[in-house]
């Protein structure tokens, strides 16, 4: 994902001034970004205080933190799992062809 030139802060802050009166285009031009980008943040970040932003922030990167541990756990089991499978082949294997103790001694 490719981050962006503002902080969280200076969103918030771009569009309080929005809020509070201030064309959208004018903001546009002075801070450099398109329209488009100006509703994307309003849909996004409208509304938020920094504080909240801050936590949506904090949240999502151990969302992302959690994800990662779960996809590394998962590849430890499915790695787990093959090999407990090639090892019980073996096992089974061995099982048909008789031990000491089940082969007949001399009577």
């Amino acid at each position: 994902m490719k981050r962006s030139r503002f902080t969280e802060e200076q969103i918030i802050g771009i569009l309080k001034k929005q809020e509070s009166g201030l064309k959208v285009s004018d903001l546009c031009r002075k801070y450099g970004i398109s329209d488009a980008t100006s509703y994307k943040w309003r849909a996004r970040y409208g509304g938020l205080e920094v504080s909240e932003a801050k936590r949506l922030k904090a949240r999502g990167d151990e969302n992302s933190r959690l994800k990662r541990l779960l996809a590394d756990a998962m590849l430890d089991n499915a790695a787990l799992k093959e090999i407990v499978g090639k090892s019980g082949n073996a096992c089974r294997e061995t099982a048909g062809s008789p031990t000491h103790s089940e082969s007949p001694g001399p009577e």
